[in-house]
């Protein structure tokens, strides 16, 4: 092998845990509830889920199982 490449291993390491990293979280955001992908058969795709889904990707102090509805039905 050439020296000069082995050098370059840690940066496409690194590169390659960075892009794999945002892409998740790409993906994360897209299949979020409150993104509406079509708009005609589910325009409010968020009241779907109950009060105990936890939105966050990280939560720290909410104990979502004990949370209830307060809103009416729609």
């Amino acid at each position: 092998m050439y020296p000069s490449f082995l050098q370059l291993i840690p940066q496409f390491f690194f590169l390659i845990i960075g892009m794999t990293g945002a892409s998740c979280y790409l993906i994360r955001l897209a299949k979020g509830p409150h993104v509406s992908w079509n708009r005609k058969n589910n325009p409010e795709p968020w009241n779907t889920y109950g009060p105990n889904y936890q939105y966050k990707l990280v939560a720290v102090n909410t104990d979502y199982k004990a949370l209830k509805k307060e809103g009416p039905d729609f």
